[in-house]
């Protein structure tokens, strides 16, 4: 049971952080925090997201990359020009690891405020830190598992963020349903998204991409979203007025 509670909090940490802090915070800007609250956010994605720690800037700039060229030869990641998930996630993390390292150059469109802190996504991504999560990660198991095949959740938690990813640029754009028209792929996953905390409503993303809430339908319930606006209650962050 210990293992299985580990593996769900690990699941829902790290998505929080990835799709509230790097993806609707540093590729969005569908809100504002201040200077030390986004310094906290960039401690806990690396605490919450661990051996998988992705850093801002890079999701960020990829990100927004996705949305102008999505399902064209230059999209980072589409299930159109790759043959399979496995070849689509290892371009991806070519790609992402060039943008990070600025190995590239990227239009300032791409660039333009996104966050970055540079000294902490150094230590952050470095081999020490993912390899001492990592280590981490077997010795829970060592302590908690209780059966064989417990064991076979420890990749899960080793590759986290790269199966969020999975789920959401390969399957959301060929399994699910439109709100939409759009001129790309992007579908909506889930019609109710309690795997992807809202992320699964790709179509609706793609095709109002500044709105922080991700739900349009009566059911599509943006739990994500939901916590964004206690935080703005609490004036943790301040949400932007958007409309459809």
């Amino acid at each position: 049971m210990a293992i299985l509670i580990f593996i769900i909090i690990l699941w829902y940490t790290g998505l929080f952080f990835q799709t509230f802090f790097l993806h609707r915070y540093a590729a969005h800007q569908t809100f504002t925090m201040s200077k030390v609250t986004e310094r906290v956010c960039f401690v806990l994605t690396w605490v919450f997201q661990g051996s998988n720690y992705l850093s801002a800037y890079g999701y960020g700039v990829m990100h927004r990359m996705h949305h102008a060229y999505a399902d064209t030869e230059n999209d980072p990641h589409s299930p159109k020009y790759d043959p399979n998930l496995f070849s689509m996630m290892w371009r991806t993390k070519n790609i992402y690891q060039d943008i990070n390292q600025k190995r590239i150059t990227v239009a300032d469109k791409f660039t333009k405020n996104v966050p970055q802190w540079k000294r902490f996504d150094n230590f952050a991504s470095s081999r020490v830190s993912r390899l001492t999560w990592a280590a981490l990660y077997v010795v829970f198991f060592a302590l908690f598992a209780t059966a064989w095949w417990q064991w076979l959740l420890l990749p899960v938690a080793f590759f986290m963020a790269p199966i969020h990813g999975v789920i959401i640029n390969w399957f959301a754009h060929i399994y699910g349903y439109t709100n939409f028209k759009v001129k790309d792929t992007s579908k909506n996953l889930l019609p109710f998204d309690f795997l992807m905390m809202g992320e699964s409503y790709h179509n609706n993303h793609h095709t109002h991409s500044g709105r922080a809430n991700f739900g349009v339908k009566w059911h599509e319930i943006d739990f994500t979203y939901c916590i964004m606006v206690v935080l703005d209650k609490l004036k943790i962050i301040k949400l932007k007025k958007t409309t459809i």
